[in-house]
């Protein structure tokens, strides 16, 4: 006889919270922190400029990664602010990216004034999928931000060499994604400019900060110039050589994110380790489908998705998201708000500028009209997808939990059938 579900009164299969990525149940944060940050207090200069913590931060970060350039900043939309702003493109150029990201992605295309073209997605990871991107370049299409969500890389054996074809520029937003990989290339060290974020939530954590790096010379200058205000640091008095933002890095930051960078291979093994746990349980519920993971890529985990056959459970999406919650398991579906982001009223409605409709408006770029019917996949994708964000440190009890709640409410579903 199969197990009453809490729904209908049965006995939860959880009833403490997880650890969370709100607080220091789910965060490596600790004293290697702290000493950090005292040096930084005691020394007096909490600015970048004259600060060492953030330069060692991003030789560290760089060699970590591999690349020749890191540049540490305020948020990982300010990365990709930055990253666009080096591109130095002109108003009404085209950047197409993905309809399931965070607005941070999108900001940082209009808010350089350019225009963002949405690409459908890959039901079953919600990563853009490069095989629909042909179509969406024009003679105004000038770069593509590659959105690796959840933790899992975007097919890039398709993606660059279409772009190379196509002489556009490719933006890897890997706020999601710190050490994913494709092919056993880091994330962000494939295309031309790689973006990170060190939000609360993400594998490593200043609570807001962001990383862009590159291997050009060329973007490297530009996106240094961009995130310092683009004042003239050469010597020469030049005084603000282009328009750029306000970026810069505190020695605050810089002090977490330096140590947060020396346990980041610490803690992304623990996320794998209980995030591929937890598959191998799931995978072996009739009718659950675990993350499907390319058999190139190797996932960070940010986020823990999973699917369900409705056939073989008989019930509905909606059926099961209330029994999981429930269950005192913190599923839920669809990410972002649950539909395409360009269905967001600033998008959708054009709302960038005052009353304007620029840069949308002509002679500077074209009207582009975002409608839902062009990205079915998003559509379905968002509405069956099962998501939850992971952290280091879940255990292997938290997963025997939630597989003993997963495989008691597929034993219930099926046999009601």
């Amino acid at each position: 006889m199969s197990e009453e579900l809490a729904i209908h009164g049965g006995p939860k299969a959880r009833t403490t919270p997880f650890p969370s990525v709100g607080d220091s149940s789910g965060r490596d944060l600790g004293d290697e922190e702290i000493a950090l940050l005292t040096e930084v207090i005691r020394s007096g200069c909490l600015g970048r400029h004259g600060g060492k913590m953030v330069p060692q931060f991003e030789q560290e970060y760089a060699a970590h990664q591999g690349v020749k350039h890191c540049l540490g900043v305020t948020s990982g939309t300010a990365a990709l602010h930055t990253a666009v702003g080096a591109l130095q493109l002109d108003p009404g150029d085209e950047i197409i990216t993905t309809t399931v990201t965070d607005m941070g992605t999108v900001i940082a295309i209009l808010q350089q004034n350019q225009i963002p073209i949405f690409c459908d997605v890959d039901r079953r990871t919600m990563n853009l999928d490069p095989t629909k991107l042909e179509g969406l370049i024009n003679d105004r299409t000038r770069a593509i931000i590659a959105v690796h969500l959840f933790g899992q890389a975007v097919d890039m054996d398709t993606l660059m060499p279409l772009a190379r074809k196509h002489k556009l520029y490719v933006i890897e937003d890997c706020a999601q994604a710190h050490d994913a990989e494709w092919d056993g290339r880091r994330v962000g060290t494939i295309g031309d400019l790689g973006c990170f974020s060190l939000q609360q939530s993400k594998q490593i954590t200043t609570g807001d900060g962001g990383i862009v790096i590159t291997n050009d010379d060329d973007l490297a200058l530009n996106a240094r110039n961009f995130h310092d205000k683009f004042y003239d640091r050469s010597g020469e008095n030049r005084g603000v050589l282009r328009l750029g933002m306000n970026y810069r890095m505190t020695e605050l930051q810089g002090a977490v994110a330096l140590a947060q960078t020396r346990k980041l291979d610490s803690i992304l093994g623990r996320r794998r380790h209980t995030a591929e746990l937890l598959t191998s349980y799931l995978s072996k519920i009739e009718g659950i489908i675990p993350p499907w993971v390319h058999p190139k890529a190797t996932h960070s985990y940010w986020i823990y998705p999973f699917q369900i056959d409705e056939a073989v459970l008989g019930c509905t999406v909606a059926e099961f998201r209330a029994a999981i919650q429930a269950e005192g398991l913190p599923w839920g579906t669809g990410y972002a708000g649950g539909i395409p982001i360009c269905m967001y009223p600033a998008i959708r409605e054009h709302k960038a500028y005052g009353d304007s409709l620029f840069p949308w408006e002509p002679p500077y770029g074209r009207y582009v009209e975002y409608r839902e019917e062009d990205y079915p996949e998003t559509i379905w994708a968002q509405a069956n997808t099962f998501v939850m964000n992971w952290n280091e440190g879940i255990t292997d009890a938290d997963v025997e939990d939630m597989a003993h709640g997963f495989r008691k409410m597929a034993e219930h579903y099926r046999k009601r059938r």
